[in-house]
């Protein structure tokens, strides 16, 4: 299911590890010497690794006429693509850098031997994503192996200022020309102390900026890797389209909703109400009494039928809703759940009134799924808004396992991810067997 997750690692959690871990957070000068270390690491394998597979893939495409080509180049761009994969991870590990895929998935028809090889080869060679890889391959020698040893080298070339200072210049002048360290030509202890000076600027600056260098080099490998803005503009357009047709599908089965209560309902005490009071126009003067007795019954049908359109009207924009706001609403549906539940508001203000509606009946759908299969104890019902988001959470204590088929409606879960993305808003759920579940509603708003 689309935007439903179960235990999600965040950028958050990437920053704590490349820190030091799920701590407390590492000094700087921890974090500065893990930086120079790492930065080291992805360096010594970035020359070699990359250089080697970049010459394979050019060798391989040149060889394609030959026929060579042909049967060689997936699996090296195969190999290519694995190399891509370990540097995302590193990014997303070392410095909570995401770099999403943006590979075209393969032909649900791929055939098997020399054609099938022959199609899978043509299929790669058509996707963006394979020649943005060639260009990081061409790239990542050169300034990505600048940009990773940029920490290290920070710290290695502040240390050689202090050991100029320390009157070890002369092993470096070869006792002729001046040693010159940056911009300073070191030839005796003044501008050896000069050099020890620069020296522990440049250590500063790379105990205080090491992790900002290491991030900037996975930030040069997003910007090769990553989805360029038109590919995400072309996601959003697909997204926003099908999110279009589920509105309209959505639209059109409420209406048919209403329609049927509408004839079931409230329209059939009605048609019985005119027959009652026909019955009584002509019994009036011949049977008072009977008459009476049908009055009585007209007026339970009028009041029954009152009672069903009121919650028809309560179906489709709740009076609360409308009145007092999203947090009374969601508390009015809290007060008539059959378990206790707890509710915490933060809303600075309304929201616009189809946003409010679609969180409240998401919220219904949520709490009517915990009624009927989460063996609950307890709900809490979170409602906020974070300045560019309307946040919803339910959490209950019940068994679990409500992620499962919820992409297909299985759970309940399908119909509120559709009411949901007509708005361009995300469904998350975390359910593990054995509970608890906590299902997160996010619909992008603005607060009056």
């Amino acid at each position: 299911m689309a935007g439903t997750a179960a235990g999600t690692t965040t950028a958050g959690d990437a920053g704590a590890a490349y820190g030091g871990g799920g701590g407390a957070p590492a000094g700087p000068a921890r974090a500065a010497l893990l930086a120079a270390v790492r930065g080291f690491a992805v360096a010594l394998t970035a020359l070699p690794a990359s250089v080697v597979l970049l010459v394979c893939t050019l060798v391989s495409v040149a060889l394609i006429p030959l026929g060579v080509g042909v049967l060689t180049t997936p699996s090296v761009l195969a190999l290519v693509r694995a190399h891509a994969r370990a540097r995302r991870a590193l990014a997303a590990r070392w410095a909570g850098v995401r770099i999403p895929e943006a590979y075209r998935p393969p032909p649900a028809d791929a055939r098997g031997g020399l054609v099938g090889r022959a199609e899978r080869c043509a299929h790669l060679l058509k996707d963006p994503a394979t020649w943005r890889d060639v260009l990081w391959l061409l790239t990542d020698p050169s300034a990505g192996f600048l940009t990773a040893l940029a920490p290290a080298l920070v710290l290695a070339y502040g240390v050689e200022g202090l050991v100029l200072a320390a009157g070890l210049w002369r092993a470096f002048d070869g006792g002729a020309d001046p040693y010159w360290y940056a911009f300073v030509p070191v030839d005796g202890l003044g501008t050896g102390m000069a050099a020890g000076g620069l020296g522990l600027v440049l250590l500063a600056v790379g105990l205080r900026f090491g992790p900002v260098l290491l991030r900037g080099h996975f930030t040069l490998t997003k910007a090769l890797l990553g989805r360029p803005p038109e590919a995400e503009l072309h996601e959003r357009i697909d997204r926003l389209t099908e999110t279009r047709h589920d509105a309209v599908d959505a639209s059109a089965t409420e209406l048919r909703r209403i329609e049927r209560d509408l004839h079931d309902g409230a329209q059939a005490r009605l048609v019985a109400m005119g027959m009652d009071l026909g019955t009584i126009e002509a019994l009036v003067e011949k049977d008072p009494a009977r008459a009476k007795a049908l009055l009585a019954k007209a007026r339970e049908d009028s009041a029954a039928a009152l009672a069903e359109l009121r919650d028809l009207v309560r179906g489709i924009h709740p009076p609360v809703l409308a009145e007092r706001g999203l947090g009374d609403a969601v508390r009015a549906l809290a007060l008539r759940l059959p378990l206790p539940a707890e509710v915490t508001v933060d809303l600075p203000g309304r929201v616009e009134p189809p946003v409010e509606s679609a969180a409240y009946f998401a919220v219904s759908e949520v709490l009517t799924n915990v009624v009927k299969h989460a063996r609950a104890d307890r709900v809490w019902i979170d409602v906020r808004y974070t300045g560019v988001m309307l946040s919803v959470t339910v959490t209950d204590d019940g068994i679990g396992g409500a992620g499962a088929g919820a992409a297909g409606g299985g759970s309940g879960l399908g119909g509120v991810e559709r009411r949901l993305g007509a708005f361009d808003g995300v469904l998350a759920v975390s359910s593990p067997v054995g509970g608890p579940t906590v299902v997160t509603m996010e619909i992008p708003c603005v607060s009056s």
